[in-house]
């Protein structure tokens, strides 16, 4: 039998942003998912956990959680949790890449010369519309 992980998983709900709630509980999860912060048989915080947390009401966090179950990410187990089934991670998008590290000293780089957060998201974005083109879903991702 496999032993299941939990994984302390904190939602940061902006809201500012104009993204809902439920939404970026989906991105922020699919975000773990792509870095392996988050692998199949992990258990995602409960509705409550999160809503402790991030001060979101429970069924936004259930809302999101039924979104990503219809895109075969997690399964939910009456009386145990949500837990993942499947990864979205690469080898190559890894937090112990190549890729990420360069990312990394490029945004050390962006710090040194000044950039706030925002310009630095702003170059990404127009980096990322350079390189992948369509436009996004609001989500920071085109259609995921």
């Amino acid at each position: 039998m496999m032993m299941e992980g939990v994984v302390i998983l904190e939602f940061r709900i902006d809201r500012r942003s104009g993204v809902p709630a439920f939404q970026q509980i989906v991105q922020q999860t699919k975000q773990a998912l792509r870095l392996g912060v988050l692998v199949p048989g992990d258990r995602l915080p409960t509705a409550k956990e999160v809503s402790e947390v991030s001060a979101v009401n429970p069924n936004t966090t259930l809302k999101a959680y039924r979104e990503l179950e219809r895109e075969g990410l997690v399964e939910p187990r009456p009386g145990q949790g949500t837990f993942v089934t499947r990864t979205l991670a690469r080898p190559e998008s890894g937090a112990d890449s190549p890729l990420h590290g360069e990312l990394v000293t490029w945004m050390a780089r962006a710090r040194e010369a000044g950039l706030e957060r925002e310009d630095v998201a702003a170059l990404v974005a127009s980096a990322l519309e350079k390189q992948y083109g369509g436009t996004t879903n609001g989500t920071g991702n085109s259609g995921e």
